[in-house]
């Protein structure tokens, strides 16, 4: 299956909030998520990420998934591929050892909830502020950018000021860093 994103800044999160509500959306209670990013060893920032494997560690609640996405259409479209893992420590050195480094790390509250078969997550990410997530699953064969149009519009149907950007949290976190 293929992941496919559209991600938005925020300004006005309880207005967000507020319009979801309006339309039947309740959002689950804020779980605390603490990511470690993984790149290949030989991959840069300001290098395309198409088609480039990326790993991801994530900690919540207790648990711990291993994640990996490799863009397809673009940044927000990938196949990805995740399962529970038992220690995070030893998978990190696993992934060390089969030539991933690590980049950044991403820690942030998230709210989830679902609207007309769409996946949503309200994230305040350290450093870097509010934004909405829209998702959606899709099958191999489908567009992932007619899909993403699809989810822009439902987004946008809000009628609540979001700026969209096509850059993953780790990159708009390294991209902060650079800038500060």
């Amino acid at each position: 299956m293929h992941e496919v994103e559209v991600k938005y800044r925020l300004g006005d999160e309880a207005a967000l909030v507020a319009a979801l509500a309006a339309h039947g959306v309740v959002l689950s209670d804020a779980v605390c998520q603490d990511d470690q990013a993984y790149a290949p060893a030989a991959w840069r920032y300001g290098m395309s990420k198409i088609g480039v494997p990326f790993a991801r560690l994530r900690t919540q609640d207790g648990r711990h998934l291993f994640t990996v996405k490799r863009p397809v259409d673009n940044e927000m479209a990938c196949l990805e591929y995740e399962t529970v893992v038992a220690d995070r420590e030893q998978m990190h050195a696993a992934l060390v050892t089969m030539g991933f480094m690590p980049t950044v790390r991403i820690v942030k509250r998230r709210r989830t909830g679902r609207w007309d078969g769409v996946s949503l997550c309200l994230d305040a990410v350290e450093g870097l502020g509010a934004f909405v997530e829209a998702e959606a699953l899709i099958g191999t064969n489908e567009s992932g950018r007619a899909v993403q149009e699809r989810l822009d519009g439902l987004v946008r149907s809000l009628g609540v000021p979001v700026t969209r950007t096509t850059d993953t949290y780790d990159s708009l976190l390294r991209s902060a860093a650079a800038a500060g």
